[in-house]
């Protein structure tokens, strides 16, 4: 049965997968709003081979997510380092997502997270021990959902038992292309200025709650080199996970051009397109889940959630009224 299906109407059966992965697409600002509501021809264009070639084979659709690095040393956004609700809503979600892709498609498919923290801690200002706490409560996390469709990759999987530091080191001098070319393409091209803003901003709003003695204005110039120095990180770390996997669909945290060869993508709701799990809280307004600041949450004083003695999310039945007003 299945192998008719897979002759006949593979492109059907492929551009039915992206098209729902496409209704959760993070899109960046600029972009028409015509493609977000319906996808054309060029949305399609950069994934559809791709999938195809897959599907012919009848082979697992494989997706990398470079994410769920740790969380944000700034307690305005989050509870604390250790994951919460947030990130177990959105490992929910990517199982799901798979779970859904498997409806269509009987091979289904799998998810590589290929967690970042390692990556990014000392620019970030989180320990490398949060980093592994982190990644170790996350893996529980996912037992407990059943998330069999989800595995893990880390620096650590690569370069074995060294040190941290040097991992990165040897990470940067590898892969990474050199600062001057990165100041060049933020002022060139439209879609890398987009991301150094967006960086810019996440770095400016932890500095000011980690260095709280120091001007706005320094702060603001510090957080650009930060962003460079992150932005040069995520670029070294992409080109490693694109050469690991060399095959696999690759999906971003960050807001993406709606043409990109990356899909950007949402794993829970919010208003605010660059919030990721590990920047925020979850908020049970109870009509549905929403990520937000924990400064926003306690804001609108909805009530914070214990489980298993530790801060999980908020709940605020009149959250999204009050958000609106």
């Amino acid at each position: 049965m299945y192998s008719e299906i897979q002759t006949s109407d593979v492109s059907t059966i492929s551009r039915q997968i992206l098209g729902l992965l496409f209704q959760f697409r993070r899109i960046s600002s600029g972009h028409g709003e015509a493609c977000a509501r319906t996808p054309c021809e060029q949305c399609f264009a950069p994934h559809l081979e791709q999938v195809k070639n897959v599907v012919a084979r009848g082979e697992p659709i494989h997706f990398v997510l470079p994410a769920f690095p740790a969380k944000s040393p700034n307690l305005r956004k989050v509870l604390g380092p250790l994951p919460d609700m947030a990130e177990r809503v959105a490992l929910d979600f990517l199982q799901s997502l798979c779970e859904h892709i498997g409806h269509i498609y009987a091979p289904g498919a799998r998810l590589t997270i290929c967690s970042d923290g390692r990556v990014f801690s000392d620019i970030v200002g989180v320990r490398d021990a949060d980093v592994t706490r982190y990644k170790h409560e996350l893996i529980r996390m996912l037992e407990e959902i059943g998330g069999s469709a989800i595995h893990f990759f880390a620096l650590e999987d690569l370069f074995g038992d060294i040190a941290f530091d040097e991992m990165r080191r040897q990470l940067t001098e590898r892969y990474s292309t050199p600062l001057e070319e990165l100041r060049w393409r933020v002022q060139n091209e439209p879609a890398t200025q987009n991301l150094f803003n967006g960086i810019h901003r996440f770095m400016f709003e932890d500095q000011v709650v980690l260095r709280p003695d120091e001007s706005r204005n320094k702060l603001r110039e510090a957080s650009k080199e930060l962003a460079y120095k992150t932005i040069q990180r995520s670029n070294a770390w992409s080109s490693l996970v694109g050469e690991q996997f060399p095959s696999a669909l690759r999906l971003s945290i960050h807001p993406q051009p709606l043409h990109s060869s990356k899909i950007g993508i949402h794993m829970v709701g919010t208003k605010d397109n660059w919030l990721t799990p590990w920047h925020g809280v979850v908020v049970d307004t109870g009509k549905g889940l929403m990520l937000v600041k924990r400064q926003e949450a306690e804001r609108m004083n909805a009530s914070l959630v214990m489980r298993k003695q530790r801060p999980s999310h908020f709940v605020a039945p009149t959250f999204i009224q009050e958000l609106a007003s």
